[in-house]
C-alpha cells in the first residue's frame, strides 16, 4: 500500500528543510522567498565560491556565509590600510578611516561569532552576531556621510551587509 500523496509531500519538505538535498540554489532560493532582502543572485554566486559549498548542508550554508563576512571584514581592514597609506590623504578622510579600520575590527568578531553560535547550533545568537555586522557597516557609511565624505569603503559595506541578511536568513531556515 502507498503513502498518501500529501504525507510524501510533508516528508520531502521535511528533508528539504532539514538540510537533505539542500543545494546553494535551493537554499538561497528559500531564504529570499521567505526575507526579501536576499538577493539570490548575490547568495548563489558569493556562496557557489566557497569550496565546501556543493557538500554543504543549509547548516554548512549558514555557517559559509558566517565565514564570507570574515574574510570580507580582512579584506575591508587591508584595504584600509592600503587607503591609509597613501600620500596626500585629507585628514577628514584619514580619520574617517581609522574608524572604520576599528568598525571592521569589530565585524570579523561579530561574523566569527555568527560562525560559532550556528556551528554551536545556538541560531538566535548566531542571528543576533549577523545583525551586529549590520550595525557596524552602517556606522562606518555614516561616519562618511558626517564628514561629507565619499566612501571608498561602499561596496565593502554593501557586501558585508548582504551576507549578514543572507547569513540569518539561511539560518532562519534550520529546523
Amino acid at each position: 500500500m502507498r503513502p498518501p500523496a500529501a504525507l510524501m509531500v510533508a516528508a520531502a519538505i521535511l528533508l528539504m528543510l532539514a538540510g537533505v538535498d539542500a543545494t546553494v540554489e535551493t537554499t538561497c532560493k528559500a531564504a529570499a522567498d521567505e526575507d526579501a532582502h536576499v538577493n539570490y543572485v548575490f547568495c548563489v554566486s558569493e556562496l557557489s565560491k566557497h569550496y565546501q559549498s556543493s557538500d554543504a548542508d543549509t547548516w554548512g550554508l549558514a555557517k559559509i556565509a558566517a565565514n564570507m563576512g570574515v574574510n570580507n571584514a580582512y579584506g575591508t581592514i587591508h584595504d584600509i590600510e592600503r587607503l591609509l597609506a597613501k600620500p596626500g590623504m585629507d585628514a577628514k578622510t584619514k580619520v574617517t578611516l581609522g574608524q572604520c579600520q576599528g568598525l571592521y575590527d569589530n565585524m570579523k568578531f561579530t561574523f566569527a561569532g555568527a560562525y560559532d553560535e550556528i556551528n554551536g547550533r545556538n541560531y538566535a545568537a548566531g542571528k543576533e552576531e549577523a545583525a551586529k555586522a549590520v550595525s557596524l557597516a552602517h556606522q562606518c557609511d555614516d561616519a562618511f556621510v558626517k564628514v561629507a565624505v565619499p566612501s571608498p569603503l561602499k561596496q565593502r559595506s554593501l557586501y558585508s551587509v548582504q551576507t549578514a541578511i543572507v547569513c540569518t536568513a539561511i539560518t532562519n531556515l534550520i529546523k
